[in-house]
């Protein structure tokens, strides 16, 4: 067994893709309620903000979007290549730092749990911001605050802290970080970055789970797991944002 690798998906790849693909938590619940928000995408530009093994790009190119794909796992790129086979563009780039797109680049961002991976979102919720038209939406799913607090034993809701769990699959360990903060500050980082709220989420898992998952059904019917926000960026603070880098 390989040692731990802090936060590096590459090391549990093809295992992690081959999960999640199927799983209740993932195919059952968080794509579909995702996916709803994200609405009609076809003829617009959508940039997959940590796009994984490519299971989002793959329906959003599916409903018509010209998707660009990044994150900072090569090994997950290599699977999202793969899967698209062609039909959507990936590159290597990490959301905490500066994105390699040109100010409204595209009418849609998709950051779909990736968010709780950073420390501080204010940097990358600007630059979601910037590379958005105007009027255009971002739509996140991450870690539900309450969730985190609990499995953590959390002495203070209200405090942002770090989380760390150990994931094994496919015969190798991955070290996960997380942050836990609590909803005030997701809400006020959004706010701060010139995004209108429309709609925050904590949806049911679709029916079907009960018959392919029912212990995971009743968790996901009965507590909160992750949530899920629609915001649209408001024309009139486009001026504060970053400048473009590429």
């Amino acid at each position: 067994m390989n040692a731990p690798d802090d936060n590096d998906y590459s090391v549990i790849a093809r295992a992690y893709a081959d999960k999640v693909e199927g799983n209740a938590w993932n195919a059952y619940y968080e794509r579909p309620a995702v996916l709803r928000l994200v609405g009609d995408v076809a003829g617009q530009r959508v940039l997959d903000a940590g796009c994984g093994s490519g299971l989002h790009a793959e329906a959003l190119v599916d409903r018509g979007a010209a998707v660009i794909g990044i994150d900072a796992s090569a090994g997950l790129l290599s699977l999202a290549t793969e899967r698209l086979g062609g039909r959507a563009r990936f590159e290597h780039a990490d959301i905490s730092e500066p994105l390699p797109f040109k100010d409204a680049s595209f009418e849609c961002v998709l950051a779909a749990l990736v968010m709780h991976y950073l420390r501080d979102w204010k940097p990358t919720l600007a630059e979601f911001h910037r590379v958005l038209v105007p009027d255009g939406r971002l739509v996140i799913s991450t870690h539900h605050p309450f969730m985190d607090h609990t499995l953590a034993d959390g002495e203070d809701y209200f405090a942002t802290y770090q989380l760390n769990e150990e994931w094994e699959l496919g015969g190798r360990v991955a070290s996960m970080r997380f942050w836990h903060r609590p909803l005030s500050e997701m809400t006020g980082a959004l706010n701060d970055a010139g995004f209108a709220l429309d709609r925050i989420e904590e949806p049911a898992p679709d029916p079907a789970v009960r018959d392919v998952d029912p212990e995971a059904s009743q968790s996901l019917t009965t507590e909160p797991r992750f949530i899920f926000f629609l915001a649209r960026s408001e024309s009139e603070r486009h001026d504060v944002s970053r400048s473009s880098i590429a």
